[in-house]
C-alpha cells in the first residue's frame, strides 16, 4: 500500500480475509455477519486507522449523519446545555449537530430551517428561549422534529419540557423539611408560563402543609437581581418575621441575598434562600452558595436526541413529555437550629 494513499474498505477486507461486501456489513452493524467475523473486521479497521467515507455511506444509508439544533436562545443559557446533552447522546452513533440561532426572529428561523434541510440533516431539535408554547414548524417537513424546552402548539408534534410545577413544589418542600414555616415567593414576569407554574407548585405544597404564603401574595416582577432587591425590601416591611424565600430564578435570589446581607439578617440561620435554574456562575458563587432547582437541561438534550433517533428509525412519538427537575443543595438553606 502506498504511503500516502488513504486506507480503503478493500484494504480492511483484505487484512481481515473477507470480501468487501462482508467488511461493509460488519462495519455498518448488519445482522448477517457472525460475531467472530465482525470482530476480525473491526480489528483490521483499527489496525489500519480506517475512516469510512461519509459521503459514500450517506448514499448507501440515505442519511447524512447530521441533525440540526434550531434555537432562539441568544445567550445560550438554555440551548448550550441541551446541545451538550444531545451531542453526548449522538456521540456513540457518530452523528454531528449543527447549531443555528434564530435570535427570536421568525424570518431568520425560516432561513435557518431551509439551510438545514438543504444540508440534508436527518432530523431537527427545536429549542425555545423560554418555556412557553411556540408555533409548530408544520407537519409537511421531510424529516422528524423534536421540540425541547418550549413545546409546540401542535399536539401531533413531540415536545419535551421541564417540570416547573414540580420544581416549585420541590423547592418549598425542601424549605418545609428545614423547619421553615413563614415562606415567601419572589419571582419573575407573570407573562411567563414558568413563573406561573413555579408559583403554582409552591402554593400547592404550602397548602398541603396547611401553611399560608408569607407576605400574603406571590411577588411577581422581573427576572433580575434588581427586582429581587426591591421585592425583598417590600417583603421585610410587610413580613419582618419571614424565615425563608423561594426565588423564581437564581438572579432574583442573588438580589434577595444582597438585601439580607445589607440588613444584617443571617443566611441561612434566620432566613433560608432557594433559587431556580442552577445557573452555576450565579448560584455557586453566591454568598453563601445558593441552593437551587436544576432544570436538568443536559438530560433534556439527551432525551431529545434519543427520541429523535427513534423517530429517524421509524418510531415517531407525539404529545408532551415532562422531565423531572432536581434540587442542588448548598449553604443558603439549612434546618432551623
Amino acid at each position: 500500500m502506498a504511503a500516502n494513499r488513504p486506507v480503503t474498505l478493500r484494504d480492511v477486507a483484505r487484512l481481515a480475509g473477507v470480501s468487501v461486501a462482508t467488511a461493509s456489513k460488519a462495519l455498518n452493524g448488519q445482522p448477517q455477519v457472525r460475531a467472530e467475523t465482525r470482530a476480525r473486521v473491526v480489528l483490521a479497521a483499527e489496525q489500519l486507522a480506517f475512516s469510512p467515507n461519509t459521503f459514500a455511506q450517506s448514499l448507501i444509508t440515505q442519511r447524512s449523519g447530521t441533525v440540526g439544533l434550531l434555537t432562539s436562545d441568544l445567550e445560550g443559557r438554555f440551548s448550550i446545555p441541551i446541545l451538550m446533552g444531545a451531542e453526548d447522546a449522538f456521540g456513540s452513533g457518530q452523528t454531528s449537530v449543527f447549531l443555528c440561532d434564530a435570535r427570536g426572529d421568525t424570518i431568520r428561523e425560516k432561513h435557518h430551517l431551509r439551510a438545514l434541510l438543504t444540508r440534508r440533516v436527518d432530523g431537527l431539535i427545536v429549542v425555545g428561549a423560554r418555556p412557553d408554547t411556540r408555533a409548530s414548524l408544520g407537519r409537511d417537513l421531510p424529516v422528524p422534529v423534536v421540540y425541547a424546552y418550549a413545546p409546540s402548539d401542535d399536539p401531533a408534534d413531540l415536545s419535551l419540557v421541564t417540570d416547573n410545577v414540580g420544581g416549585g413544589r420541590l423547592a418549598v418542600d425542601h424549605l418545609i423539611r428545614c423547619g421553615r414555616r413563614r415562606i415567601a415567593h419572589i419571582t419573575g414576569d407573570p407573562g411567563y408560563s414558568a413563573a406561573q407554574d413555579r408559583a403554582r407548585g409552591a402554593l400547592d405544597r404550602l397548602d398541603s402543609a396547611g401553611l399560608e404564603l408569607a407576605g400574603g401574595e406571590v411577588w411577581f416582577g422581573m427576572w433580575s437581581e434588581a427586582w429581587g432587591r426591591g421585592a425583598t425590601r417590600m417583603l421585610l416591611d410587610r413580613c419582618p418575621d419571614v424565615d425563608a424565600v423561594f426565588a423564581g430564578s437564581d438572579e432574583i435570589a442573588r438580589g434577595v441575598l444582597d438585601v439580607l446581607h445589607e440588613e444584617r439578617i443571617a443566611v441561612p440561620s434566620r432566613v433560608a434562600v432557594i433559587g431556580f435554574d442552577n445557573w452555576n456562575i450565579l448560584a455557586a458563587n453566591a454568598r453563601p452558595p445558593l441552593t437551587t432547582v436544576d432544570l436538568n437541561l443536559e438530560q433534556l438534550g439527551r432525551t431529545a436526541a434519543q427520541r429523535l433517533s427513534a423517530a429517524m428509525d421509524g418510531h415517531p412519538a407525539s404529545g408532551t413529555e415532562t422531565l423531572p427537575v432536581r434540587l442542588i443543595t448548598r449553604d443558603s438553606t439549612a434546618p432551623l437550629s
